[in-house]
């Protein structure tokens, strides 16, 4: 069996009870029930929520910024905030920190991943909202590309559609919110398990987290992962796997893998990371 040590993952991420993170597949609803944008809206205090929206993955940061801002005003925030951080260096400047004493929830948008992790990896800003929602005092949400950057080990680009191969994926190092996982967004809407079962088996110690479109994994507290919206999150789980032919083959051979687990998880549906088990919400096993 191939030997992975949870304890060994780095960074190391302390969350508290109170800790939660939205994490968006891309394209949620924004017109009709909005569901997700509601909960992340709720949890961030309703109309008492004070939002900072990060635009910065975005080409065209000033008109994503305030499509969400819109919305949320809409829903009655009593006060919505953009950081329009378009340079590395405004990540170092205090104004932009203080923007965040107030705030209850920070809302990441969609765009380039890589842009977005270059503008804010290692900077004060977001060491200081890394610091916020450890301690579960503000809550965080990151859509399509504010997605992609949670893991430790983030999935850069590649392609899709093909069998799993190591040049389907392109890695690099993302935010570190959650360590513990690798997230491909637009999931099944771009056909991309392959390059999600690529990514994890080269880092066996890490769980893949496939998130549909119009659908949000709900993290909360140590590790506890809750379906929200109209698709599918699926949970690649290595921790069982044996062998995988990863280490030993070029880049564009097809890779095998054994004993990989596979979870679709669907409305309701709960998955908890630290002991690898699934929860089926209790109306549905009484149906």
């Amino acid at each position: 069996m191939i030997q992975t040590d949870a304890q060994s993952l780095e960074p190391t991420m302390s969350h508290s009870p109170q800790t939660t993170i939205l994490v968006i597949g891309g394209a949620e609803d924004k017109v009709h029930g909005r569901e997700i944008l509601q909960t992340f809206f709720n949890r961030s205090g309703g109309r008492d929520a004070q939002i900072a929206i990060i635009p910065s993955a975005s080409r065209e940061p000033a008109a994503i910024g305030n499509r969400y801002r819109d919305i949320f005003e809409e829903m009655g925030a009593k006060a919505v905030r953009i950081l329009d951080i378009r340079e590395r260096y405004q990540g170092e400047d205090p104004i932009w920190q203080n923007d965040l004493e107030e705030c209850t929830g920070v809302f990441m948008t969609g765009g380039d991943q890589l842009r977005l992790c270059s503008l804010l990896a290692d900077t004060p800003l977001m060491e200081k909202i890394l610091l916020q929602v450890q301690r579960g005092e503000i809550v965080l949400a990151g859509t399509s590309a504010g997605a992609a950057v949670m893991g430790y080990h983030m999935i850069a680009g590649g392609g899709s559609g093909e069998s799993p191969n190591r040049s389907l994926v392109d890695m690099t190092t993302g935010l570190g919110i959650l360590p513990q996982v690798i997230v491909d967004q637009h999931f099944h809407n771009r056909n991309r398990m392959a390059r999600l079962i690529t990514a994890i088996s080269a880092n066996p110690d890490r769980i893949g987290v496939g998130i549909d479109e119009d659908t949000c994994a709900l993290f909360e507290g140590e590790g506890l992962i809750q379906v929200l919206g109209k698709g599918t999150v699926t949970i690649i789980d290595p921790g069982e796997v044996d062998y995988t032919n990863e280490p030993y083959v070029d880049a564009i051979n097809p890779l095998s893998i054994f004993n990989l687990r596979v979870h679709v998880l669907t409305y309701g549906d709960r998955y908890h990371i630290p002991t690898r088990s699934l929860h089926v919400p209790e109306q549905r096993l009484s149906a």
